[in-house]
């Protein structure tokens, strides 16, 4: 089998792509596999790192202001709409590929577009319950579409769609609270995780500091929060709000978690974005969530993907033009002080999991192939 995936721009397009590649692999060895992606990018980075070839073609999208320098860009969009085409074409003709898999993103367009003109079998993975345009413009061209939820299903007219979820890492689905807990030296207190991705959020680490200066003076709960490569001035704000960091054990304050699995067991409220991929190990631990969507992405889709969850009483939602340290406080403690309705939040949380994934979509992907 020879396996061709388009996907990149952010890390929410590449994983999956990653995690649908590695499945294949463990249960087809001999499969053999090549992304393309966007020149540049940093799937560039992350598909090596995976241990899968890559090749590359230049694309971009369209700007929506009208400023000179957009001006300019959009006609380059516009050129490298023909040319990243021919790119495509000429890699998919020398791969030979038996199925394409997008996952979106720019690149995903002219990959998907072009392997099905030339009647190459191609399917397309959706991650957000708001899809991004490159995925509805190529839903009629393919042969089925995967979506991560079903909020996603109202806006592909007519494609022959499927829900598969979103690829979720195994070690999520094995980690356990208790060992975690240890694992972290921490006690019976409540746990509260919290970040803003690997750049750092800075609205949220502003607001968080709040919680952590308070958590410094009264130790009520236990806090893991990651402030970012670009939060480097977060600790200073704790102090000058009161708390000394370095002298207060029920916090644990770090740029980056580089062990995500083992800190979200541990947490019983999660503080975070709305990405999908974060959404659904969410979801597979059936973790209460304060969602904080950020405004800086394609068609809102955070905002859409959190609704997903409010509308499900699996999370609480502050948009960031009303977050700020109070009332993340307030929103804490009314979640952490009411046990029972915590408890609802995570069985609801569990109850949206879709936890198979990986074998969902390789179903779907040996029904294409004649391989069932």
């Amino acid at each position: 089998m020879k396996v061709l995936l388009a996907g990149g721009g952010t890390a929410g397009h590449i994983n999956p792509a990653l995690a649908i590649a590695g499945y294949i692999k463990s249960k087809c060895p001999d499969a053999e596999f090549l992304f393309i992606g966007n020149k540049g990018g940093m799937e560039q980075r992350l598909v090596p790192q995976a241990g899968f070839e890559i090749k590359s073609i230049v694309i971009s999208g369209f700007k929506r202001s009208l400023s000179p320098k957009s001006v300019i860009e959009n006609v380059k969009t516009v050129t490298r709409t023909f040319t990243s085409s021919y790119e495509a074409k000429k890699i998919i003709a020398d791969f030979k590929p038996d199925i394409c898999i997008g996952t979106g993103g720019y690149v995903s367009g002219p990959v998907i577009r072009t392997a099905a003109k030339m009647g190459i079998p191609c399917i397309i993975h959706e991650q957000n319950a708001f899809p991004g345009i490159t995925n509805k413009m190529l839903a009629k061209s393919v042969k089925k579409v995967m979506l991560a939820v079903p909020d996603a299903k109202k806006y592909f007219e007519k494609a022959d769609f499927v829900i598969t979820g979103n690829p979720v890492r195994g070690e999520i689905l094995t980690a356990d609270k208790e060992t975690s807990r240890k694992a972290l030296g921490m006690d019976g207190r409540p746990v509260i995780l919290s970040f803003g991705g690997s750049l750092g959020a800075r609205r949220i680490n502003e607001a968080v500091a709040d919680v952590i200066a308070r958590s410094g003076k009264d130790a009520k709960y236990q806090h893991i929060h990651a402030y970012g490569k670009y939060g480097e001035w977060f600790p200073d704000l704790v102090k000058e709000k009161g708390t000394d960091i370095s002298e207060c054990r029920n916090l644990d304050i770090r740029p980056y978690i580089d062990n995500m699995p083992t800190c979200m067991a541990a947490a019983d409220l999660v503080i975070c974005r709305a990405g999908a991929i974060t959404l659904s190990e969410i979801q597979a631990m059936g973790k209460p969530a304060i969602l904080i969507p950020s405004p800086n992405v394609a068609e809102n889709h955070q905002y859409h993907n959190a609704m997903a969850l409010v509308n499900k009483g699996a999370a609480e939602i502050i948009e960031e033009t009303e977050l700020n340290g109070e009332a993340l406080v307030r929103k804490i403690d009314k979640m952490l002080e009411t046990p029972e309705n915590l408890q609802k939040f995570s069985e609801n949380s569990r109850r949206m999991a879709i936890t198979d994934a990986n074998e969902r979509i390789y179903s779907v992907i040996k029904k294409l192939l004649g391989m069932v």
